[in-house]
């Protein structure tokens, strides 16, 4: 059984199969885990200082709610950095595209199109851009780089069809002489 590194190797090593395309799309997160420790943190003393002003006032109720919301929001946080590791891998050879979707349980699902087949066909909006893109070919209808923003999927929609046209130019050889 050959594990991933071997695959990579042999492609490189043959010059008929050499990766013209690879990109690992990812979902955007502004906010890395010390951030979300700060955000949380001044949040925390926020509603527990609010909540003190509504207990010394006499209504002790609201001091649960104020920790109830903070609960709320860590568990927003969780989830969504949960969901970040969700991910979309697409690699182009000579003789293949190769889409590796992992969803941010770990499920795998995976497809491979001759390049020579392949179709992009995308929905454009006149207000925001380019909103979805799909690979087409033999009856395989997949949207592709749903991570991605307008601007984004067209600088990606640009670097994929120069790979595709790559492909199908084959491959090139340089000889020793």
């Amino acid at each position: 059984m050959s594990t991933g590194n071997e695959i990579e190797r042999k492609l490189s090593d043959d010059p008929r199969e050499q990766q013209i395309f690879s990109a690992q799309l990812t979902p955007h997160r502004s906010l890395n885990r010390t951030g979300f420790l700060a955000v949380m943190l001044f949040l925390s003393v926020v509603s527990f200082a609010t909540g003190i002003v509504f207990l010394l006032q006499g209504a002790w109720p609201v001091l649960g709610f104020f920790g109830l919301d903070v609960l709320v929001v860590w568990w927003a946080f969780k989830v969504n950095f949960r969901t970040a590791r969700a991910r979309e891998e697409i690699t182009v050879t000579t003789s293949e595209l190769r889409v590796r979707r992992i969803s941010h349980h770990g499920q795998v699902a995976e497809w491979t199109f001759n390049p020579l087949w392949v179709r992009i066909d995308m929905e454009v909006d006149e207000d925001f851009g380019i909103e979805h893109l799909y690979l087409i070919s033999r009856g395989h209808h997949i949207q592709i780089a749903r991570f991605l923003g307008p601007d984004e999927k067209a600088s990606f929609y640009k670097g994929l069809i120069e790979a595709l046209n790559a492909a199908k130019r084959g491959p090139t050889y340089n000889p020793i002489i």
